[in-house]
């Protein structure tokens, strides 16, 4: 039987709980950071309370409002969990704006080891199922987009690297700032859109 991981936001505990009962996950991993307020801290104990004995409870130390750094934490989280042959769940109900973001954006870049990706409405309890999608860039413009990130900016530098033509170069670069993942014209930088697409 495939056990499954349920990797979650948190701020109130009704939504968790209302996953934790429904969707019966084997492990949760609780995404929290330093310095967390009360009201989230006692959530998090009260969790560890009632389903600490039936499931395993991890908590993930990461941001509060960086999405980038939240959806490298999330997708590492993915991957680990995958590897141990986990099926994976993200609750993105809870916590702050930011972090749901960074959690989803992270499930997006690991969208294939992504069982599913869920909501649940403050109203009535509901879980909505959110679509799971992805990047969608070639290898090759995820090559570029990490030698942007490493440093390089001139498009004969990027051609080379990468092992392109200069026009190709071009044709990639003006794609992937059609697509909001970097800036510039003679030089290159990366975005933070640019940043999660390369996780």
């Amino acid at each position: 039987m495939t056990n499954l991981t349920l990797i979650s936001t948190i701020y109130t505990l009704e939504p968790v709980i209302v996953c934790v009962t429904r969707l019966s996950p084997s492990k949760l991993i609780l995404l929290t950071e330093e310095g967390a307020v009360e009201k989230k801290v006692r959530s998090e104990q009260t969790l560890e309370a009632t389903f600490g004995n039936v499931i395993e409870i991890e908590k993930k130390i990461t941001s509060l409002y960086d999405p980038v750094r939240v959806a490298q934490d999330v997708a590492a989280l993915i991957e680990n969990e995958h590897a141990r042959g986990n099926q994976i769940i993200i609750n993105v109900s809870g916590g702050r704006k930011p972090q749901a973001f960074g959690a989803l954006f992270g499930a997006y870049a690991r969208s294939d080891m992504v069982k599913q990706i869920v909501y649940v409405t403050e109203e009535d309890n509901f879980i909505i199922d959110f679509p799971i999608l992805g990047f969608n860039i070639s290898d090759t413009k995820k090559t570029i987009l990490e030698e942007i990130q490493s440093g390089v900016a001139s498009v004969q530098e990027i051609a080379i690297n990468v092992g392109i033509s200069k026009g190709m170069a071009y044709n990639h670069l003006r794609e992937l700032k059609a697509m909001g993942y970097i800036t510039g014209v003679d030089g290159y930088s990366i975005t933070d859109a640019g940043k999660i697409a390369v996780i």
